[in-house]
C-alpha cells in the first residue's frame, strides 16, 4: 500500500515488545493488522487495520529508548487498547487456535452515553507482551430506556 492511500491515524500508540517476530505473527495473524511499513534494522513495524493504527518496536536497552520505569510484563498495566473490527468471532478463533488464552470472554455490552447507548460484541486478550486489547464489533446505538 503507498503512503498517499493510507489516511494516517491522530493518536498511534507504540507498542514497546521483548520479541517483533512474535509480537507482528500475533498483531497480524490472529488479530488481521497489516504491516504499511516497516524498519527491519531498527525492529520496528507500523501497523493498520481498519481505521486502527499501532506501531510496535523491540525493546533495545542499546538504543535510545522512552521507558519511564524498569520494563516488566505485563507491559502497559492499567490501559486496555479498544480496537473496532468487522467481526470478533474470526479473531477469536484464530487467537484460540494458536492458544492464547481469552482474557475476558465474549459478551455483548451496552454503554451509556447521555441518552443513547452504544452496543458492542467484544472480547479481551494480551498480547504476547501482556498488552490488553479489547476487540469490539458494533452493534449499533439505542435509546436508554428507564
Amino acid at each position: 500500500m503507498r503512503s498517499d492511500e493510507i489516511k494516517w491515524a491522530a493518536l498511534v500508540p507504540e507498542f514497546v515488545v521483548s520479541d517483533i517476530t512474535d509480537s507482528l505473527q500475533f498483531w497480524c495473524d490472529c488479530i488481521g493488522f497489516e504491516v504499511l511499513y516497516d524498519r527491519k534494522e531498527e525492529f520496528f513495524a507500523y501497523l493498520g487495520l481498519g481505521g486502527a493504527q499501532v506501531m510496535l518496536e523491540q525493546f533495545n536497552p542499546q538504543g535510545r529508548e522512552w521507558e519511564t520505569a524498569v520494563m516488566e510484563k505485563p507491559y502497559g498495566r492499567g490501559i486496555n487498547f479498544q480496537i473496532e473490527v468487522e467481526a470478533v468471532e474470526p479473531i477469536i478463533q484464530r487467537v484460540q487456535e494458536v492458544g492464547y488464552e481469552l482474557f475476558v470472554e465474549v459478551e455483548e455490552r451496552w454503554y451509556r452515553a447521555d441518552d443513547v447507548e452504544f452496543g458492542q460484541k467484544q472480547f479481551l486478550v494480551q498480547d504476547p507482551d501482556g498488552y490488553l486489547l479489547r476487540l469490539i464489533e458494533h452493534l449499533g446505538e439505542r435509546k436508554v430506556t428507564e
